[in-house]
C-alpha cells in the first residue's frame, strides 16, 4: 500500500504541474512594465485595425473585392495560387495567462503581413497608406518581442520576417493578393486584440469597440 502511495503521488504531481500556468509567468502579467507593454501592444493593433478599410479603399479598385464580405471565403484556393501563406492560429486560452507560445504566434503573424504587403506594395498605383500599416506593424512586432524576451526563461531566437514569392502576373492577381492580404490582416488582428485585451488590466470591464466597418 505505501509503495502506491509513493508511485502514484509523484505522477499526481506531474499531472498538476502540466495543467497549471507557470506561476512566474502568472505573477508577470500584474508587473507594470508588462503591463506597459500589453497596453501599447493592444494600441497599436487597434490602430492598425482602423487602418485596413482606409488602406483598402486606396488601392484596392477592384468594386467586387470587399472587407467583411461572405464572398472572401470563397477566394481560399486563389489566395493560395498567388502564394499567400495563412496566418498563424491563435488558439484561445484562459484569461489573465501569458502564453509563449501565442505571443510567439503573434510575432510571426506580423511579420507575415508585413513581408506579403511589402511584396505587394511595388505593384501598388497608390501605396502611401500600406506603407504606413507596415510601419505600424513592425512596431507592433517590436512590442510584441519585449514581451517575449520577458517571458522567455531562456535564450531563444526571435521571430524573423518570412522570405514571400507572390505569383502576380497581372493587375488582376496584384489587387487580389492586396484584398486577401488586408482581409487576412484584419481578422488577425481581432484574434490578436482579443487576447491582448484578456492581459489588459486597465480597464477589464469595458465593452468592445471597433472602427467603422470593422467586425467581430
Amino acid at each position: 500500500m505505501n509503495i502506491l502511495i509513493v508511485f502514484a503521488l509523484p505522477c499526481y504531481m506531474a499531472t498538476l504541474g502540466r495543467g497549471a500556468p507557470l506561476p512566474g509567468r502568472s505573477a508577470l502579467v500584474e508587473e507594470p512594465r508588462f503591463q506597459e507593454l500589453v497596453q501599447k501592444s493592444r494600441s497599436l493593433t487597434e490602430k492598425i485595425l482602423g487602418s485596413v478599410p482606409a488602406a483598402h479603399e486606396s488601392c484596392v479598385r477592384t468594386e467586387s473585392f470587399k472587407l467583411n464580405s461572405s464572398e472572401n471565403a470563397h477566394l481560399a484556393i486563389m489566395a493560395a495560387n498567388i502564394g499567400i501563406l495563412p496566418a498563424p492560429v491563435l488558439r484561445a486560452v484562459s484569461e489573465n495567462v501569458i502564453s509563449k507560445t501565442i505571443l510567439t504566434r503573434i510575432s510571426e503573424g506580423l511579420q507575415l503581413h508585413r513581408a506579403l504587403l511589402s511584396t505587394i506594395s511595388g505593384r501598388l498605383q497608390n501605396k502611401d497608406q500600406v506603407t504606413e500599416l507596415m510601419a505600424d506593424i513592425r512596431d507592433l512586432d517590436i512590442q510584441i518581442n519585449k514581451m517575449l524576451k520577458m517571458v522567455q526563461e531562456e535564450a531563444v531566437v526571435l521571430p524573423t520576417q518570412p522570405t514571400v514569392t507572390l505569383r502576380l502576373p497581372g493587375e488582376y492577381e496584384v489587387q487580389l493578393a492586396a484584398h486577401l492580404t488586408l482581409e487576412q490582416l484584419l481578422s488577425f488582428g481581432q484574434d490578436t486584440v482579443r487576447y491582448l485585451r484578456s492581459l489588459d488590466k486597465s480597464n477589464e470591464e469595458e465593452t468592445e469597440s471597433w472602427p467603422t466597418g470593422v467586425t467581430l
